[in-house]
């Protein structure tokens, strides 16, 4: 007989529930969150596993590399639709969501997951870190600002390099402002040091990998569009058709149809915010900085005076996710005019 498991992921010990094909408990635990510990139980479980589904999270995908290199039947399950089918359960337990996920195995009523390689978690790490040192630069900058302007001083327009002298101006011969001054200016320093090394590793990872380098051909794609797409999709053959990684990373509109009603909304924005932000700045760039003539900012300006340029933008962002898609899996590099395809062609 077949049988499903589920597991549900918590920092220091999963529940593990099995079922058979009718639906029936078969052995529930508590199992630690190691890999070791979760292929030795269903070792000694004795039974043929058909699947075992994890929902996605923080340790699944390293719990999900150890299991199925250890040959076991696992699936990362899609954390919307696994949260979907939940909803009507009175009771939430790690117990009963094992329960739940085991029985979503069984059904099959589940999409899976696509567990991304160790470089691409990698450079995902790196874009991560690179993002909270600028927030918190930000965040210091501003909060700086909303202090002094208690005071009546206004800080006002600055660049990166005149900050710094020009709030020490303003806090000159006050020396309460000064000592809350100095030390923010000083974890401001330190902040904008580390964020400098990492724009730098950025450059380095963007110019190391021939995969963003490809990518970077094509207007308004620098090294952090590059590589936050290409970590992203990991695997461009995992996508049967270019047109699904718009879709894939929310830029396609939702839809609603039940009789007499049929509504198309605004984006669904499913997917990774940090690709939907990075080629809606593509767009942007494209769209509203001077850029040599291809066909893709000419049919982006055919939008723009037909729906708007904010439409235009979320349109060419979409755009891009084809086009990008479509040099990655075929190894070419970004053409700016479907003629001289043609003529390459011929």
């Amino acid at each position: 007989m077949k049988h499903y498991a589920g597991i549900d992921v918590s920092l220091e010990c999963s529940s593990v529930c099995v079922v058979d094909a009718e639906g029936r408990i078969v052995r529930e635990a508590k199992v630690l969150s190691e890999p070791e510990a979760l292929i030795g139980w269903f070792g000694e479980l004795g039974l043929s596993m058909e699947r075992i589904g994890l929902e996605a999270g923080p340790l699944s995908q390293w719990l999900y590399a150890a299991m199925a290199k250890a040959g076991l039947a696992v699936e990362l399950l899609e954390t919307r639709h696994v949260r979907a089918a939940f909803k009507t359960m009175p009771v939430k337990t790690d117990k009963k969501d094992a329960r739940g996920i085991a029985q979503l195995m069984r059904m099959g009523w589940f999409r899976a997951v696509h567990c991304k390689s160790l470089s691409a978690q990698e450079v995902r790490a790196v874009l991560t870190a690179r993002k909270l040192l600028q927030g918190k630069l930000h965040d210091v900058e501003m909060s700086l600002r909303g202090i002094l302007r208690g005071f009546g001083l206004k800080v006002g327009p600055t660049t990166p390099r005149t900050y710094a002298a020009r709030v020490e101006a303003l806090v000159e011969g006050q020396p309460t402002l000064q000592t809350i001054a100095e030390a923010l200016l000083k974890a401001r320093g330190v902040l904008e040091q580390e964020l400098r090394l990492f724009e730098r590793r950025v450059r380095t990872m963007a110019r190391d990998d021939e995969r963003s380098r490809r990518l970077m051909t094509t207007p308004g794609v620098g090294p952090l569009v590059a590589l936050t797409f290409v970590a992203a999709i990991d695997e461009a053959g995992r996508f049967r058709s270019s047109r699904m990684v718009g879709a894939h990373f929310g830029l396609t509109p939702k839809k609603y149809q039940s009789g007499e009603t049929d509504y198309t909304g605004r984006i669904s924005k499913i997917g990774d915010v940090s690709v939907r932000t990075a080629l809606y700045e593509a767009a942007n760039v494209i769209l509203s900085r001077p850029v040599r003539g291809s066909d893709l900012k000419t049919w982006a300006l055919g939008v723009a005076r037909r729906a708007g340029p904010r439409k235009a933008k979320v349109a060419l962002a979409r755009k891009l996710s084809v086009v990008l898609h479509r040099m990655l899996r075929d190894g070419t590099e970004f053409v700016a005019h479907q003629a001289a395809a043609a003529m390459a062609a011929a």
